[in-house]
């Protein structure tokens, strides 16, 4: 059996899509998968067994400049590829126009299957489908995937936590080197950065335990901070820029990762890696790193999960004498201080499933 599936982004969504083929390969023996994913992601759908062929895709970039896309034939090079395989199935898994047009491209007699109106993010995306399928909300977003490729593809969903299916040792790396931490500080909303004192501090303190600390980065902002919080800090050092599969294996061998809300810390549940996940404006319970060795610090501030890209919050005058407001924002985050998180940290360097 060969499916179509679309998933375009972004990097979290695409790492929670990966138990959902686990599932179906245990289901179904010799199924495959063409997956439609955006370019930026595309070595990660490649790591999968269940996967045949990865269908790269540009929307970001075509759109800010549709013409030299349509003038360069990329355009039509894609929707030729589509037309190139008579697919058994096609499977939406996004839920967004976006992605339900791309299904307009494949064989017209080829089945669309995706969420109906009152499960998918945009529910006029259902009308794209032939076959649609009720998926409750409230659950992870792992769950929810697989809920629907059980039910596309007619199968019983299996029980108990979600396999990613990748195979961990064939990222690390043959030569042995010291045990160390990554901190992933990096992502999108201002809102979801733990504040860099604290990340420093945390620094400091693991340290002093005798760990040694890597920063990644993906863009000039993220690796100024890495560059800020490693500074004069003999234990911490600013690793180079590096593609998906770069990182992918320096995760693979770490001991832990402590994470803010941002798709690396996906991509580190995904690898087995034992990590700290710290919440402030977000809800770990929807979009949590999910699997095994996965601890999920989230704030019990008054406002928070807000969901909100800008901290809308004004600090009282008990807030202003407790704070420091130019280095301790946003406030949620003092809920989980590097105290805290320290504690926290060791505990899971401790636990049994760390210790392999």
């Amino acid at each position: 059996m060969r499916v179509l599936l679309i998933k375009t982004s972004s990097l979290g969504d695409v790492i929670h899509t990966l138990p959902a083929l686990t599932d179906a390969a245990r289901a179904i023996p010799g199924i495959q998968f063409d997956w439609v994913v955006e370019e930026g992601f595309a070595e990660i759908p490649a790591w999968h067994p269940a996967v045949a062929q990865v269908i790269p895709v540009a929307i970001r970039r075509w759109r800010k400049n549709l013409w030299q896309t349509l003038k360069s034939g990329e355009w039509s090079r894609f929707k030729r590829r589509l037309k190139e395989v008579d697919y058994d199935l096609v499977i939406d898994a996004q839920g967004l126009l976006k992605s339900a047009w791309l299904t307009r491209y494949v064989r017209r007699r080829t089945p669309v299957a995706g969420l109906n109106r009152e499960s998918a993010r945009e529910p006029a995306a259902s009308r794209f489908y032939r076959r649609t399928y009720p998926v409750a909300w409230g659950q992870h977003a792992v769950e929810r995937v697989r809920q629907l490729f059980a039910q596309a593809l007619d199968y019983p969903l299996p029980g108990g936590t979600g396999d990613y299916g990748l195979d961990r040792s064939r990222l690390l790396d043959s030569v042995e080197t010291e045990p160390y931490l990554v901190f992933l500080h990096g992502t999108t909303w201002v809102t979801k950065h733990w504040p860099e004192a604290y990340w420093r501090e945390l620094a400091e303190r693991m340290g002093e335990r005798g760990w040694s600390v890597r920063l990644p980065w993906g863009n000039d902002a993220e690796r100024q901070r890495a560059e800020r919080l490693a500074q004069g800090l003999e234990n911490a050092s600013v690793l180079p820029r590096l593609s998906l599969a770069g990182m992918a294996k320096v995760l693979a061998g770490a001991s832990a990762c402590v994470a803010v809300d941002t798709g690396l810390g996906h991509l580190a549940a995904a690898l087995d890696v034992p990590t700290l996940s710290l919440f402030g404006p977000t809800n770990p319970g929807l979009t949590g790193a999910y699997g095994r060795s996965q601890v999920h610090l989230a704030s019990d501030w008054s406002c928070a999960p807000c969901l909100q890209k800008t901290c809308t919050y004004q600090p009282t005058a008990e807030d202003k004498r407790q704070f420091d407001l130019r280095h301790e924002q946003p406030l949620c985050f003092t809920r989980l201080n590097p105290q805290r998180v320290a504690t926290q940290l060791e505990a899971l360097l401790l636990a049994p499933e760390t210790l392999r």
